[in-house]
């Protein structure tokens, strides 16, 4: 049922709220940065296998502190934080010891799960040379990616290496924007609370192009006194299209309200990557976008950010019919194909 209350509160946030606030932004002290350098080196001497490395193998005895500060401020404050300063010109950047430091990182942050039908919990975000479309990840691709929302409690992007050009991460507060809604177009929240199917991309155990989600899955909900938000227009299209149904002119102004709020100069907030940067976005609070890129001439240096979903220790409470987004159960990644298994 649709709840037309006015949620507010930090993570009910607008882009004018940090025209002159940038504490979104935690730097590395050469303290922090040493210790992840020192862990580092510590879990490649051993050779250890990157995805087998726990926290005691990768103690970060400083560091660890100001990560309990981000993981609050995640699910109980704004929803969104960029760490600054990890130590990339420190260390080799081959993909083993860059999946080791981000994996040791993520053993204080939470639990990483899957996130396609081959089991991968670390995703590279590069232009792949795809074409944007029907079935096809955005991530492997260098276009304009509409608002959307991730499978997980938080998604974490390290950047290895920034556009030539473009680029940026947008992102909105879903809270701001259920709000607005409830101010200005009440009429849609029935809508957005009874949610969606949702293609699955051919990224189902089945393999199947036209599999969608079991549930439907709400735009807004709430469960235990949190709201939660979850945006993919896109995969909302094409899952009706799959199963042969009509979105109602309702359903799709409803939608609309919510995607172009999303890319709103009101409530869209645009960050640059550097070099060593990791954001994390809460997906229950904040939707997120990302501007077109363009790479230069320079294989070595092509826009490359390495991708983490992760539950984590203090996640909200969800709904099961909302939790579960990937047809692998509530909080569940995306299920490994057999033939990957």
């Amino acid at each position: 049922m649709a709840d037309d209350k006015i949620f507010g509160g930090p993570a009910a946030w607008k882009r004018a709220d940090y025209d002159s606030n940038t504490d979104w932004i935690v730097e590395l002290s050469d303290e922090e940065a040493g210790e992840v350098v020192a862990a580092v080196q510590a879990v490649r001497a051993k050779d250890l296998d990157p995805y087998s490395i726990t926290k005691d193998d990768f103690p970060l005895p400083v560091l660890s502190a100001k990560i309990e500060t981000v993981l609050d401020e995640l699910e109980d404050g704004r929803g969104f934080v960029l760490l600054r300063g990890l130590p990339l010109d420190d260390i080799p950047n081959d993909d083993v010891t860059l999946c080791s430091l981000y994996w040791g990182l993520a053993q204080y942050l939470g639990s990483p799960i899957t996130q396609n039908r081959r089991g991968q919990r670390i995703v590279e975000i590069t232009d792949a040379g795809n074409t944007y479309g029907p079935n096809v990840r955005g991530y492997s691709t260098p276009a304009r990616l509409m608002p959307h929302s991730d499978a997980c409690d938080v998604v974490g992007l390290l950047c290895v290496h920034p556009a030539a050009k473009g680029g940026e991460s947008c992102i909105a507060s879903g809270i701001a924007i259920h709000d607005d809604i409830v101010e200005n177009h009440p009429d849609y929240l029935d809508v957005l609370y009874r949610g969606f199917r949702h293609s699955m991309r051919g990224e189902g155990v089945s393999g199947d192009l036209n599999e969608v989600t079991n549930n439907v899955i709400p735009v807004f909900s709430l469960f235990e006194g949190k709201l939660s938000c979850h945006l993919n227009r896109r995969l909302i299209v094409e899952g009706a299209e799959k199963m042969g149904v009509e979105l109602t002119a309702l359903e799709r102004e409803a939608l609309d309200a919510v995607n172009d709020k999303c890319s709103d100069g009101e409530f869209r907030l645009d960050m640059d990557f550097r070099r060593g940067d990791m954001q994390l976005l809460n997906n229950h609070i904040v939707v997120h976008s990302r501007q077109a890129f363009e790479d230069g001439t320079d294989p070595a240096t092509k826009r490359r950010l390495l991708r983490l979903w992760l539950n984590v220790p203090n996640g909200r409470p969800l709904a099961p019919e909302y939790a579960d987004r990937t047809n692998g159960g509530p909080r569940g990644g995306m299920r490994i194909a057999p033939e990957f298994i």
